[in-house]
């Protein structure tokens, strides 16, 4: 009898990515969540083994930190085997005006949310090639699509994770594992709450008509595309009409966005 199936999720112990793991949970899947603070993920394994995970290993770790992602992704295999998902899902964002953020804002943000994805896909690819199965989910975000005023740090981040998704779609289509992109709308996570502690006016302005999706509504979505085997995973309706127009639309957004955050910084 097989084991049941085994995902990576980064980022698992909060917003999206433990959204993602409480649905797999249902289901009965093995889990290995990577997240910084181990009471926390301690407090979501108890959690998930309710909802009937199979089995639920947890991994104390920055994911910026390259070593340590290394280790803890080749614990999780040596537990559980090559995953049949991973989903790369850790983040953080902290907009402000450009010349307000720090050259550390840039620097940190880059190495959680670019390098903290390229560092986990590293580790655990080679495993999933092998095996010639799996799929790897990166979220990346609708500021991955279009820049947005106040997110000089986060956006760029951003960018290089679809940039990544799609090279890697393209490399890893003959070897059996599946590459899904994901750029989710405002979400109703910690990470949101946090970001509205630094949000300049004119970013609070453009924000305020945008959709906000809760974390289940996102998993339930990014889970669908998988399923699917598509490519761009795009959650709620302004998401889905940007992802495969941005290009065209994008003139029009900007002037858009232009107007709103002109009048919000009057």
């Amino acid at each position: 009898m097989s084991p049941p199936p085994h995902a990576l999720i980064s980022g698992g112990s909060s917003g999206i990515g433990l959204a993602v793991a409480q649905r797999l949970a249902a289901s009965g899947w093995r889990l290995s969540l990577l997240a910084r603070r181990a009471e926390v993920l301690e407090q979501c394994a108890d959690g998930l083994r309710g909802l009937g995970a199979a089995a639920v290993h947890c991994h104390a770790v920055d994911v910026a930190d390259r070593v340590a992602v290394t280790v803890a992704v080749a614990r999780a295999l040596e537990s559980c085997g090559a995953p049949d998902l991973v989903l790369t899902c850790a983040g953080i964002a902290r907009p402000d005006y450009f010349a307000a953020l720090a050259d550390a804002d840039f620097v940190q943000a880059m190495a959680v949310n670019y390098f903290g994805t390229l560092h986990v896909l590293r580790a655990v690819l080679p495993a999933m090639r092998a095996r010639r199965a799996g799929h790897a989910v990166l979220v990346s975000s609708g500021a991955g699509l279009i820049g947005v005023y106040g997110y000089a740090a986060y956006a760029p981040t951003k960018f290089a994770v679809r940039g990544l998704a799609e090279v890697l779609r393209a490399e890893l289509r003959g070897d059996g594992v599946g590459v899904s992109v994901v750029h989710p709308p405002d979400t109703d996570t910690p990470q949101l709450a946090a970001e509205n502690l630094t949000k300049p006016a004119e970013t609070r302005a453009i924000a305020g008509a945008a959709q906000v999706m809760s974390a289940d509504a996102v998993a339930a979505a990014i889970l669908d595309g998988v399923r699917r085997r598509r490519f761009v995973i795009a959650p709620g309706l302004a998401m889905r009409a940007l992802a495969p127009l941005h290009s065209l639309l994008g003139p029009v957004l900007r002037w858009h966005f232009d107007r709103v955050a002109a009048r919000a910084g009057r």
